[in-house]
């Protein structure tokens, strides 16, 4: 990160952090002492959040990976506190108008919003930490034909191996979608960040995917942050198989299902040579090939999903929103936010992610394995 957009950060954090005292500290009234450690936590907060997102370049530091713990910690904390801040001013404005606003509700609602804070990072952790569900998904087609009734593909997505999700978790989640035995295992982008060379250990695991048809990868923007050329090689080596605008036939009988595959829907601002391309990946599919499945990291994909022929994308991308009030937001850049949904003759499963990026922290969105099975409409 350039030195001046660190400035630019710790400006906006310092305001953030002030805003956030002034309005507490004050109402609380904890008492010289009180004031004193309230200022300090704040500051300590101010500068954990940016030197646990730069951990990544004190990779010889002995305390590289407690750092970006805390930093991450601290980051889904203040994130809460900031909202519920905002959210207690708003009450009191309303409650001030309507003349409710006494100075026990100024003093308890201003202990609780800190409070409340830590209960939701904390119960956020546990979510976030503990292996994905399996999450179960009937996807209805019509025509299905019967050799392809019940066809499952076992997803995961958005798995940010990385700062804090480190080889141990990938394995956890590695042996659960092994145990479901699914025709096929899609892995639809974000499954690292940072690069090969510090994360090759961590993503080791992946070579023992398997599925009777394979196991399949297409890039997510994250990949691009942390080289994707490299990447792909280093999956291509752990045995996936690389989607990048390309499909591949699987057969059962005398019926066929094509799974394709396209590069990040920004991965031409990166390499014009990996611009997504639906229409490309279905180029030249045979014409016994009655279900079309595209795995495309973003749901904004879906519109030329539909348009090049495809029955079902497979996507990842949004988090669910991760925590409140991020939810609210996944709508001003993509379609769907998370499940099962459907655009045209399209439909869109989009996964609430298998890992998590940033705070270690799931509040209103669990993390998935998805267990998509198709079935005749």
């Amino acid at each position: 990160m350039p030195a001046r957009a660190v400035f630019i950060v710790l400006a906006l954090l310092s305001m953030l952090h002030l805003y956030i005292g002034l309005r507490l500290v004050p109402a609380i009234d904890p008492g010289p002492l009180g004031v004193a450690v309230a200022v300090a936590l704040l500051a300590a907060s101010t500068l954990l959040m940016p030197a646990g997102l730069l951990s990544v370049r004190f990779k010889r530091w002995r305390w590289s990976d407690q750092l970006a713990w805390a930093g991450m910690l601290t980051m889904g904390f203040f994130s809460s506190l900031l909202v519920l801040t905002v959210l207690r001013d708003v009450a009191l404005l309303a409650l001030t108008v309507f003349g409710a606003a006494g100075a026990a509700v100024v003093r308890g609602t201003a202990i609780a919003v800190p409070l409340v804070a830590l209960g939701v990072t904390l119960i956020g952790l546990v979510n976030a930490r503990r292996v994905a569900r399996v999450v179960e998904v009937e996807v209805p087609i019509a025509g299905l034909p019967a050799a392809l009734h019940g066809y499952s593909i076992v997803q995961i997505s958005d798995l940010h191996v990385g700062p804090t999700i480190k080889r141990g978790y990938l394995n956890a989640i590695v042996t659960k979608v092994n145990a479901l035995k699914p025709d096929a295992i899609a892995i639809t982008g974000d499954t690292v960040d940072g690069s090969v060379r510090r994360l090759r250990l961590h993503t080791e695991p992946l070579a023992r995917l398997a599925a009777r048809d394979g196991a399949f990868f297409v890039t997510g923007n994250h990949e691009y942050y942390s080289g994707a050329d490299e990447w792909i090689a280093e999956m291509r080596r752990l045995g996936l198989t690389v989607l990048m605008n390309q499909h591949v036939v699987c057969e059962r009988g005398d019926a066929a299902l094509m799974i394709a595959g396209v590069t990040d829907f920004t991965a031409h601002h990166f390499n014009e040579s990996h611009r997504s391309n639906p229409r490309a990946a279905a180029a030249g599919a045979p014409d016994h090939v009655t279900v079309r499945i595209l795995l495309a990291h973003q749901p904004r994909s879906a519109p030329a999903a539909a348009d090049a022929g495809f029955h079902l994308q497979l996507s990842g991308h949004t988090h669910g929103g991760q925590f409140f009030p991020w939810n609210l937001f996944v709508p001003l850049q993509q379609p769907f936010t998370a499940g099962l949904n459907r655009m045209r003759d399209l439909w869109v499963y989009t996964s609430r992610g298998t890992g998590y990026w940033g705070p270690p922290k799931r509040f209103g969105a669990p993390s998935e394995i998805t267990r998509v099975r198709l079935v005749a409409a």
